[in-house]
C-alpha cells in the first residue's frame, strides 16, 4: 500500500522528523487560503499522486505571490500528470500540498527498506539527493552508502554517524542528521513499512535538517495492526480492477499483454507469466487465487480478467497441493458458464485430485483446451490467441 507525500510527512512528524510546514487541499481557493495561513513570500504548490518524478512532469511549482499560488493550483489540479512512474496515460491530480519555501543548501537521499538477502533493514544514504536514485545506483553506485541494521538491535549512533558523515553532512549538522536517521528508522519499524524514503533530505542555510519529500510503502499483511494508516488509502490512485480483486482476497495486477492468467501461488504465477513470454506472447495480468480458492473466487477472477478488452485468451495453471484440482475445475466450469466465456481457455492442472479435476472439465461440454505441462499450456494458448 502507498500513501501521498502529505500523509507520509504527517507520519514522519509523528515520529519527530522535521518537515516544512504545509497544508493538504483539494481546491484552488483552499490552496490560496493555505498559503495565506503559512505566511512568508515563497510557497511550493505540489501535486499529490502515488508516483515519483512529479517535478519533471510539471506537478511541482514555486510561487512568489498569492496570485501565482492560485495560477499554479488551477493549472495542476485536474491535470493528467505524466511521469516515468505513471506510464503514458498519466494520473489525474485530485490533491495538492501547499508548503512554505525552504533555504536549500544541499540535498541528500536517505531510506530504510527491507533487505531480504541479509534479513536485516538496509539504511541507505547518498549525497545525490533530489535525483532518481535508480540512475545514481546505475551511474555512480559508489555514491550510495548502506548500513545493515539488525532489527533486534536497531540503528546505532555509530551506524547513523557513518551514513551522515559518509554523504558529506557538515560536522555542525551531523548530530541533527543522526537524529533524523534514527527517527526515520523508528518510523519505518513501528509502521510496518517496507520502504520509508526521504528524497531529498535537505540541509538548510541555518544548518537544520528537514525532510523535503517523503515516500512510504507498507506491508499489506501488517495493515490490520494500523487502522490509522489504512485510513490513508486513496482508492482514486489505485486500479479499479485491483480494488475489486482485493474484495475477494485475490492478488491481481493489471499488465499490458493479451493472455489472462489464473494461477494458485505467487511463484507459480510468476513462472507462468515467464513461460507465456518465452513462447512469444505477453501476459495480461498477474492473478493469484491463493490456496483457498472457492467457486465464487474463481468466478470473480474470470470476471475481473475479462473486463480487460485486451484479453484474447485465458490460461489456468493450477498446482493441487492445499488447493484441490477438482475444486478449481468446478470453479472454472461454473465461471465459464456464468460469464459466457467467448475467448479460448487452456487449463493445466497437476496434483491433488488431478484426475477428478480433468474429468470435470472433460464432462462439462465446454470447449476447454487441456494441457499437461506448462510448455504445452503456453504453446496452446499462444496458438489459440493467434
Amino acid at each position: 500500500m502507498k500513501i501521498h507525500e502529505y500523509q507520509a510527512k504527517e507520519l514522519l512528524r509523528k515520529f519527530g522528523v522535521v518537515t516544512p510546514r504545509g497544508f493538504h487541499c483539494v481546491s484552488v481557493d483552499g490552496a490560496v487560503k493555505a498559503a495565506e495561513e503559512l505566511g512568508g513570500k515563497i510557497w511550493v504548490v505540489k501535486a499529490q499522486i502515488h508516483a515519483g518524478g512529479r517535478g519533471k512532469g510539471g506537478g511541482v511549482k514555486l510561487a512568489r505571490s498569492l496570485d501565482e499560488v492560485r495560477q499554479h493550483a488551477n493549472d495542476i489540479l485536474g491535470m493528467q500528470l505524466v511521469t516515468h512512474q505513471t506510464g503514458p496515460e498519466g494520473q489525474k491530480v485530485r490533491n495538492l500540498l501547499i508548503e512554505e519555501g525552504a533555504d536549500i543548501k544541499h540535498e541528500y537521499y536517505v531510506a530504510a527498506l527491507t533487505d531480504r538477502a541479509t534479513q536485516t533493514v538496509a539504511m541507505m544514504a547518498s549525497s545525490e539527493g533530489g535525483m532518481d536514485i535508480e540512475e545514481v545506483a546505475h551511474s555512480t553506485p559508489e555514491k550510495i552508502l548502506k548500513e545493515f541494521v539488525d532489527p533486534l538491535v536497531g540503528l546505532t549512533d555509530a551506524q547513523a554517524e557513518n551514513l551522515a558523515r559518509g554523504i558529506g553532512v557538515p560536522e555542525a549538522s551531523v548530530a541533527k542528521a543522526v537524529d533524523a536517521l534514527k527517527r526515520l528508522y523508528t518510523c519505518y519499524m513501528e509502521t510496518d513499512a517496507s520502504l520509508a524514503e526521504i528524497n531529498p533530505l535537505i540541509l538548510e542555510g541555518n544548518g537544520n535538517i528537514k525532510a523535503l519529500d517523503a515516500k512510504f510503502n507498507f506491508d499489506s499483511n501488517a495493515l490490520y495492526r494500523h487502522p490509522e494508516i489504512v485510513d490513508f488509502r486513496d482508492f482514486d490512485e489505485e486500479d479499479a480492477d485491483e480494488i475489486e480483486a482485493s474484495k475477494f482476497d485475490l492478488a491481481y495486477i493489471s499488465l499490458d499483454g493479451n493472455i489472462g492468467c489464473l494461477v494458485n501461488g505467487a511463484g507459480l504465477a510468476m513462472a507462468t507469466m515467464d513461460t507465456i513470454k518465452l513462447f512469444g506472447a505477453e501476459p495480461a495480468n498477474f492473478l493469484d487465487v491463493g490456496g483457498g480458492a472457492t467457486t465464487e473466487k474463481v468466478t470473480e477472477a474470470f470476471k475481473i480478467m475479462l473486463k480487460n478488452p485486451k484479453v484474447k485468451g485465458i490460461l489456468v495453471n493450477i498446482f493441487g497441493g492445499i488447493m484441490r484440482c477438482d475444486t478449481i475445475a468446478a470453479g472454472v466450469v461454473a465461471a465459464a458458464r456464468e460469464v459466457n466465456l467467448s475467448v479460448p481457455l487452456v487449463v493445466r492442472m497437476k496434483g491433488t485430485n488431478e484426475d477428478l479435476g480433468k474429468k470435470i472439465l472433460a464432462d462439462s461440454g465446454l470447449p476447454i483446451i487441456a494441457a499437461d505441462t506448462m510448455a504445452e499450456a503456453a504453446t496452446k494458448i499462444v496458438a489459440a490467441v493467434k
